[in-house]
């Protein structure tokens, strides 16, 4: 489903350029459930961008469900968003003036579905997330987990084929973030390729593979049987 070949960014601050992702190989195919973990300057959030098309990529190739996603204008980009990426976010990115069901029906104005379809589309989906009752609340009404389950119905109304998290447990309690997680192999069961930026170890070890960065390229990659392994050694660490 993605296939990223000897993927470079720079970014470029007056006369100072940093050069963010170096190289980067990867594949992940449909239906995975993958973590990308680093410290702070790895790139983590540079490769999210680049995956989610919300910025491009200075050398390399991308490959989506076997386009090449590349250069494009933000028309483009926002058309191959829509139709098949979902994002969810730590701090959440609700509308805060709008109730939960508005916020969820959002993706589905975009795409021009009537507000009747769209509405009632959004409350199948606040049902399935156990917020049917909280539609008509405002984002400030409801509890962090709430606001992320609210978020992950946002992302899923589109019915994209990937979703991509961004430190989605990061503002979470512990027994929360478990709970998202419990969603998000829920979610990925379903045949949807979950990708989760986190810094959490307990949270990237429910994933399949744990990708590491670290300074631009990947370090490491530990997969389903070396997980066990993995986690002790972090312990130790």
């Amino acid at each position: 489903m993605i296939r990223l070949k000897n993927i470079h960014k720079s970014y470029t601050t007056g006369s100072n350029t940093l050069h963010v992702l170096k190289g980067v190989d990867l594949e992940i195919g449909k239906g995975e459930l993958v973590s990308i973990m680093g410290s702070s300057g790895s790139g983590k959030s540079t490769l999210l961008n680049v995956l989610g098309i919300l910025d491009n990529y200075d050398q390399g190739e991308y490959f989506l469900n076997g386009e090449l996603i590349q250069n494009m204008n933000e028309k483009k980009a926002a058309h191959y968003r829509n139709r098949h990426i979902g994002f969810v976010f730590q701090s959440f990115n609700l509308i805060s003036f709008k109730n939960a069901m508005e916020n969820v029906a959002l993706p589905l104005y975009y795409k021009k579905v009537s507000r009747k379809k769209r509405n009632e589309k959004a409350m199948g989906y606040l049902d399935k997330l156990g917020l049917k009752e909280w539609a008509h609340h405002l984002p400030n009404e409801l509890s962090g987990g709430q606001k992320q389950r609210l978020a992950i119905a946002r992302a899923l109304i589109s019915e994209p084929s990937m979703i991509l998290a961004d430190e989605p447990t990061g503002a979470l309690d512990s027994q929360t973030s478990m709970e998202m997680m419990d969603l998000f192999k829920e979610i990925n069961s379903m045949g949807i390729t979950v990708l989760i930026v986190t810094h959490e170890r307990d949270i990237a070890a429910k994933t399949q593979r744990i990708i590491r960065l670290k300074d631009g390229i990947i370090e490491s990659i530990v997969t389903n049987g070396e997980r066990k392994k993995w986690l002790r050694e972090q312990s130790m660490a």
